[in-house]
């Protein structure tokens, strides 16, 4: 490990097994050339290709452009918050605030919707993958000619997902409305060029041709390719039509996953606080559900431009896929621990999000991957502490510190005695030693919880406390619960990604 490695959960060796996992046989299969490369916390800790860009001679490279269809919308969300954060425009104003001319009608009658919901994909207007990849390329006067014609929702604004790319480009008018401009040279001026992801773009036309995979077609399982032509860039390209390659992408996702670290990349381009709001869940979509390949998840929703994943066992993971006639490509990434997965492959039957999945859940399971990083208040601590001594040395719960006032109403401190008392004898009493608390405690589910473990000679006792935000924070909830050595979780609690938090607690 070289020091630059210091401190990074993913060896080598780890991501060249994760990528050989994920780029199985199948993968290679079903695209003449792919790629896949693993990132954490911005850096490439390898890459994997396959095949021919071209289907000539010449072999795929680190530096190959591929399609990433709607990961572009990413970018389109971040330029609208940024936007947004300079006071240029509103995402909860109607639309038609900017946009006069766009008419929207559910069941006969016009309707307005907000930016807001438009980005989150909750307008009510339908899904429409199928038709708008092969609309990709038409003009600004035949969209803007669409959308006066008055356009039906599928849905009552603001009550479910739908995945409309026609919507989210309206945002794309809006950034042109609004800084009279065309919305890619915006989105390339406020992320691309400050980021330095040079080779990111909407249009082919700067890149080499000998550097640009082309797009295939099979409908044989791999057996042949048929090439398939570019799909045009025009009115809708703001949300499909952008071209990059891996290097770029591990940092684009460390861009907007560092916003939950205490360091994170390139403040003034987007402030974090926005970048944590494209990556908050904001309409729910319901799980289990196909488009999550099965895994296991408590929730799962679509923020600003990205889909959010509520793993059992990670924690947040987000992600967003890209595909048109001749592409597929997907990123998604951890957000506790920084690692992420991106893959491209040069045929629409690829499945870069089920490579890329595969891939980045190895790498988790194998670096036994924190499912978040939590900083518990340090009254939080000093509560939980000083409570740990109280319970050990038998005082009276009258006499406890840090309650709220409403803590022995809602339950005695005499009941509150007699269940500890119970509690004690059936496990046989406290140890006389104990570890030092930091290595007793056990769980954070936020930063004003906490769960620590009390070690007796038959059996543990956990503990949880539950502060109140008040200008001096105090205890509002206090449990205990007798458990087996060692356990975490009292009965009949289900495992969740809360007690693989990495919890870390202030010095005092």
């Amino acid at each position: 490990m070289t020091p630059a490695d210091a401190g990074l959960l993913v060896t080598t060796d780890t991501a060249a097994e994760a990528l050989q996992h994920g780029l199985d046989e199948r993968a290679r299969r079903a695209a003449p050339a792919a790629i896949a490369a693993v990132a954490e916390r911005g850096r490439v800790r390898a890459v994997l290709t396959h095949g021919h860009p071209r289907a000539d001679e010449s072999p795929t490279t680190r530096d190959t452009v591929f399609r990433i269809a709607s990961m572009s919308k990413s970018f389109l969300a971040a330029t609208v918050l940024s936007l947004r954060d300079r006071g240029l425009l509103d995402l909860h104003a109607p639309i038609r605030t900017y946009l006069p001319d766009v008419r929207l009608r559910h069941r006969g009658a016009d309707v307005e919707v907000t930016g807001d919901l438009l980005l989150s994909n909750r307008s009510g207007l339908g899904e429409d993958n199928a038709w708008v990849d092969r609309h990709l390329g038409a003009s600004r006067a035949e969209i803007a000619a669409l959308f006066a014609g008055g356009v039906p929702l599928a849905a009552v604004p603001g009550t479910v997902y739908q995945y409309s790319n026609l919507g989210q480009s309206l945002l794309g008018r809006v950034v042109e409305a609004v800084t009279g401009r065309t919305v890619e040279d915006v989105i390339r001026e406020s992320m691309l060029e400050p980021l330095g992801l040079r080779r990111t773009a909407h249009v082919s036309d700067g890149f080499a041709p000998e550097t640009l995979a082309g797009g295939f077609r099979t409908f044989d399982d791999g057996t042949t390719f048929r090439p398939e032509p570019f799909v045009g860039s025009g009115a809708l390209g703001c949300i499909g039509s952008m071209f990059s390659t891996v290097d770029d992408i591990a940092r684009w996702m460390w861009f907007l996953g560092s916003a939950f670290t205490d360091d994170p990349l390139a403040p003034d381009v987007l402030a974090p606080a926005s970048r944590r709001e494209l990556q908050q869940a904001r309409t729910p979509i319901p799980v289990p559900s196909a488009m999550f390949d099965g895994r296991d998840l408590a929730g799962a929703g679509y923020g600003y431009g990205l889909f959010v994943e509520d793993d059992r066992r990670f924690g947040r993971i987000v992600q967003h896929s890209g595909g048109l006639p001749g592409f597929s490509a997907h990123m998604r990434w951890h957000v506790a621990s920084g690692i992420g997965v991106v893959a491209f492959g040069n045929s629409d039957e690829f499945g870069a999000r089920r490579i890329a999945g595969a891939a980045l859940q190895l790498l988790l399971e194998r670096t036994d991957a924190p499912s978040a990083v939590l900083h518990p208040w340090e009254e939080t601590v000093a509560a939980a502490q000083a409570l740990d001594v109280a319970i050990r040395s038998g005082r009276p719960a009258a006499t406890y510190p840090f309650l709220a006032d409403h803590v022995l109403d809602d339950i005695p401190a005499d009941v509150r005695d007699a269940r500890l008392a119970a509690q004690v004898q059936e496990i046989g009493g406290f140890r006389a030693e104990q570890d030092p608390f930091p290595d007793r405690v056990v769980a954070a589910a936020t930063e004003a919880e906490l769960r620590w473990r009390i070690a007796g000679n038959r059996g543990d006792l956990l503990v949880d406390v539950r502060l109140v935000g008040l200008p001096e924070p105090r205890v509002q909830g206090l449990s205990a619960a007798v458990v087996a050595p060692g356990q975490t979780r009292v009965e009949g609690e289900r495992a969740g990604a809360t007690e693989r938090h990495l919890v870390v607690l202030p010095s005092f």
